[in-house]
C-alpha cells in the first residue's frame, strides 16, 4: 500500500515537472560535457557525468515546479491548465513549494563537488530559471527568458570540466536561446485570448498572431546561423572530427523549417507536434550525432 502510495505521488511529480520535456536540453547539456572531455588535458569522468545529470535534474525540477506554483491562479482561470496539478487539487501548494526548495538546495549541493565556479555561479543559475515565471507579468519577452534558463545546459556542463567557458557551448547556448524562445512562441499562440483577456504579456498579444508567428521564424533563422557557426568552430577544433555533427546541424535546421509548416496563425491543430515532437526528434539527433562524431 505504501509503495502504491509513493509511486502515486512520484508519478504526480514528475507529470507536475513534465519532466519527458526534459529531452529538449538534455542532449544540449550532454554535448557540452563530450566536447569538453575531449579537449587536451581532460578525460571522461562518470562522476563528474553523473552530477552533470543531476544539476540538470535539480534545475530543471525547480524551474518547472516554481512555474506550476507561481501561476497556480492563473492555471485554474485557463480552461486549457486548469487540469494541471496544483489547481486540480492533485498536489498541496505548500508541497509543491518544498519540493522547489529542496530541488534549489540539490543543485547548489551538487555543484559544491562539481567545482567552485559551478558552486558559486549557482544562485545566479536558480536566480534566471525561477525568475522566468515572473516575466510574462511584466513583459512580452518572457519567451528570451526561458530561452536563457536552458542556454545554460551546454554552457554548464562544459565549465563542470573545464572550469572555464568555451566558445562552442557559448554558441550552441545561444542557439538554444534562440531555439526555444521561438519555440515558445509557437506554443502561447494557444493562450492568446486567453493571456489577452487577463492583459498577460506574451509576443502573440504584444504583436498579434502572425507578427508572432514571424519573430518566431526570425529567432529560429538565428538558431540555424549560431548551430551552423558551432558546427564549424567545432571542426576546426578538432582534427579528428569528421562530418557526421554536420548531417546532425543540417537535420536540426531541416526540423526548425519543418515545424513552422505545422502551425498556422488560423490553425494550431499542430502546435503540440511543432512543440514537442518535432523539437525533441531535433535535439536527440542533433546531439547523438555530434556526440558520435567526437568519438569516431
Amino acid at each position: 500500500m505504501l509503495c502504491q502510495k509513493l509511486y502515486v505521488e512520484m508519478k504526480n511529480y514528475l507529470s507536475l515537472v513534465k519532466f519527458s520535456h526534459t529531452i529538449f536540453a538534455l542532449p544540449f547539456a550532454l554535448v557540452g560535457f563530450f566536447i569538453a572531455v575531449n579537449m587536451p588535458d581532460y578525460t571522461f569522468d562518470w562522476k563528474v557525468l553523473g552530477l552533470v545529470l543531476l544539476c540538470m535534474v535539480f534545475a530543471r525540477n525547480a524551474a518547472m515546479a516554481f512555474n506550476r506554483w507561481q501561476d497556480r491562479d492563473i492555471d485554474g482561470k485557463n480552461p486549457r491548465t486548469a487540469v494541471r496539478e496544483i489547481p486540480a487539487g492533485i498536489l498541496p501548494e505548500r508541497s509543491v513549494l518544498w519540493f522547489v526548495i529542496a530541488n534549489c538546495i540539490g543543485l547548489i549541493l551538487t555543484t559544491y563537488f562539481i567545482n567552485p565556479i559551478c558552486f558559486y555561479l549557482s544562485p545566479v543559475a536558480i536566480l534566471i530559471t525561477l525568475g522566468y515565471s515572473y516575466t510574462k507579468r511584466f513583459t512580452a519577452l518572457c519567451h528570451l527568458v526561458l530561452g536563457l534558463g536552458l542556454s545554460l545546459a551546454p554552457i554548464g556542463a562544459y565549465m563542470a570540466v573545464t572550469g572555464e567557458f568555451g566558445l562552442v557551448p557559448i554558441l550552441l547556448g545561444m542557439a538554444v536561446l534562440f531555439w526555444v524562445a521561438g519555440f515558445d512562441i509557437i506554443y502561447a499562440l494557444q493562450d492568446f485570448e486567453f493571456d489577452k483577456s487577463l492583459q498577460l504579456h506574451s509576443t502573440p498579444v504584444w504583436l498579434g498572431k502572425e507578427n508572432a508567428l514571424k519573430l518566431s521564424t526570425f529567432f529560429h533563422l538565428l538558431t540555424a546561423i549560431l548551430i551552423g557557426s558551432a558546427a564549424y568552430q567545432l571542426g576546426t577544433q578538432f582534427e579528428s572530427i569528421g562530418y557526421i555533427h554536420y548531417i546532425g546541424a543540417i537535420v536540426f535546421i531541416g526540423l526548425l523549417y519543418y515545424q513552422h509548416t505545422l502551425v498556422k496563425s488560423n490553425d494550431l491543430s499542430k502546435v503540440n507536434m511543432a512543440f514537442f515532437t518535432t523539437n525533441g526528434v531535433a535535439s536527440v539527433i542533433f546531439g547523438a550525432l555530434l556526440i558520435l562524431d567526437l568519438y569516431i
